[in-house]
């Protein structure tokens, strides 16, 4: 059976949205809406695997919501929704959880880094995310998601899902008219090297909201001002910069700055090095500067723009939901018909 080429992606509503987020996911959506199809899914049920407040949920998820539109996504071509809305991804991931077995379950390493030592107080939810996960992107039938190294796992589980569920009910998929498969063993999306953007005060560790120094990231919703200060405040070495990129080792800093001005500049750590090569710090921090400004800022007044009309977000949202309810609800009515459900 052949599938019609659709992306599926999803990002969290867990607040304080930053470069990392900007550089490692939301600018590879914009470029793929350029050649596919895509859904872009603000996934408000995986939040709650962890606590989250519910008087700032909902302005968290307008928060992503508005900076897919900052950035570029167009949610007319492109179907943008929060995942509460739809609930046939909740209803998809239980049939799932009764594909999926708990040795698949048992390896997935995020679970053992997220629940740390206290396993036992984790909630089921964040034990089985991956057979949500599975389901946000087959109840489009996706055929493509872009994923990061933290990903990978979880999408392995998602085909090994789909297999299943194809050998599991092969007769049944065939006496319903849908050929020999019904979910496609969904393809992740690698456009080269995903940039891993880390802390501006210890470029060992990633960029994160929820690191106590608010200098240690730039946050979407930072001003020209804000961004200038934290960029001249990260943590640098002595040394100039080198030629090569072998001279970035053991530099985790200076690597983290020149891989932050190579993604924004559209450009490689190659290219940025024979820029600035045997540069000072102060010269290439107020380039870095520039170029963040005139890249991040007009975000940030965007999004500053559609924070103050919650209304026009909702609507985005709202007519997205309908748009993704109607091919969920058409894939779970096949769903019940090949697993034996009755139905009206």
């Amino acid at each position: 059976m052949a599938f019609k080429e659709l992306v599926f992606s999803g990002v969290q509503p867990t607040g304080n949205l930053h470069l990392g987020n900007y550089l490692g996911a939301i600018t590879r959506f914009v470029a793929l809406q350029a050649r596919y199809d895509c859904i872009y899914c603000v996934v408000d049920m995986h939040a709650i695997t962890v606590w989250q407040d519910p008087a700032e949920l909902p302005k968290n998820t307008r928060e992503v919501t508005a900076a897919f539109l900052a950035c570029g996504i167009d949610p007319k071509r492109n179907i943008v929704f929060n995942q509460s809305q739809v609930a046939e991804h909740a209803e998809l991931a239980w049939v799932f959880n009764c594909v999926a077995r708990m040795g698949w379950l048992n390896r997935m390493t995020q679970f053992k880094e997220k629940a740390g030592k206290d396993r036992e107080n984790a909630s089921v939810g964040l034990y089985a995310y991956p057979t949500l996960m599975a389901a946000d992107i087959l109840a489009y039938r996706a055929t493509h998601v872009p994923v990061g190294e933290d990903q990978k796992q979880h999408l392995e589980l998602t085909r090994d899902i789909a297999q299943k569920f194809n050998n599991d009910f092969a007769v049944s998929i065939r006496d319903h008219g849908h050929g020999d498969v019904f979910f496609p063993l969904t393809e992740p999306l690698i456009s080269g090297p995903a940039t891993r953007v880390m802390s501006l005060r210890d470029g060992t560790k990633k960029m994160s909201k929820s690191d106590p120094s608010d200098y240690s990231r730039i946050n979407l919703t930072d001003d020209a001002d804000t961004i200038a200060q934290k960029i001249r405040k990260a943590k640098t070495d002595p040394e100039p910069l080198p030629s090569e990129p072998a001279g970035l080792k053991k530099r985790p800093e200076a690597e983290n700055l020149l891989g932050i001005y190579a993604a924004l500049a559209d450009s490689t750590e190659e290219q940025a090095l024979k820029q600035f090569a045997g540069a000072q710090f102060s010269t290439f921090k107020t380039a870095l500067v520039d170029l963040a400004v005139a890249k991040l800022e007009p975000v940030a007044a965007e999004m500053k723009r559609l924070s103050a009309d919650p209304g026009h977000v909702d609507e985005v949202l709202a007519d997205g939901g309908a748009r993704a309810q109607a091919i969920a609800a058409e894939t779970m009515k096949a769903v019940k018909d090949i697993v034996g459900f009755v139905r009206r």
